[in-house]
């Protein structure tokens, strides 16, 4: 398997100024739109194998979030709504009127705030490893406690919360690459860490949207998930019309099964 993050891709990286905050993306293909929303501490790069796969069919957008990759900062908390909002005003900008929203992790939050704020704009919405529910008081009280880790050892931060992304026979297989990822987490700032987790930790709940929302809906974990579990999703989408994927894998299905994944979202967009 290629890792995402060392495939040479064959787009052009931009940037795009929204409300003088400097945002960097990708753009190629031509066709139906994907736009591809990363994780918390990662950036586009880790969608080029995607990227490589898909533009040759679709019109392919890979963007990087607030405070992450080469994006800068948008202010000392970054709502999921903000996000939202800046995706809609590059997708305005691109003159891509209806697209379909990829999300991993946090980039699923922002996919669902999109799709809460813009319904008639998503053509299909994508959740990777990413819940729909809001954070629960327990995971709100951990959010705080990794700002204050944050605040007093960022480095030491970044390197516990990326390993723990990954299973251990994931850390054994991947570990050049999830070398790689640690070493690009570690460029993100403190203000970026800090205020990302800050809007993750006050997003709305948005388990509604998978029952009612007006689009196509896939949602797709691992079943070593500790993070958006297999049986938080399978409640989660309980009665709901969406398609569900568990893949044998952790938190980080992008990388750990990235074969098997590009083929569930071909089969998927196929469809639609």
């Amino acid at each position: 398997m290629i890792c995402c993050i060392f495939v040479k891709s064959t787009f052009k990286l931009k940037t795009f100024i929204y409300k003088n905050t400097q945002i960097s993306y990708s753009a190629s293909g031509k066709g139906a739109a994907l736009v591809f929303l990363h994780g918390f501490l990662e950036n586009k790069n880790m969608w080029n194998s995607y990227v490589n796969f898909f533009e040759s069919k679709y019109r392919v957008i890979t963007i990087d979030l607030f405070g992450h990759g080469s994006s800068e900062c948008f202010g000392y908390v970054h709502t999921m709504e903000d996000q939202a909002d800046m995706v809609h005003a590059l997708l305005s900008d691109l003159r891509i009127r209806k697209a379909t929203l990829i999300g991993h992790s946090m980039g699923g939050y922002v996919a669902l705030a999109f799709g809460e704020l813009y319904p008639d704009q998503v053509k299909s919405l994508v959740l990777v490893n990413s819940s729909s529910r809001a954070d629960s008081p327990e995971r709100k009280q951990n959010r705080d406690r990794a700002i204050q880790v944050v605040k007093k050892n960022a480095k030491t931060f970044v390197s516990m919360a990326i390993n723990n992304l990954f299973t251990d026979e994931a850390r054994e297989q991947f570990q050049d690459q999830i070398d790689v990822i640690r070493e690009e987490a570690l460029q993100t700032s403190v203000q970026g860490i800090v205020a990302s987790l800050e809007g993750m930790k006050v997003r709305n709940d948005r388990e509604v949207l998978l029952h009612f929302g007006p689009y196509s809906k896939l949602v797709v974990t691992g079943n070593q998930d500790i993070i958006a579990s297999e049986k938080e999703i399978l409640d989660e989408t309980k009665d709901a019309e969406v398609t569900t994927h568990i893949l044998n894998c952790g938190h980080m299905a992008p990388l750990e099964k990235e074969s098997e994944l590009i083929q569930v979202l071909h089969s998927f967009l196929k469809k639609k």
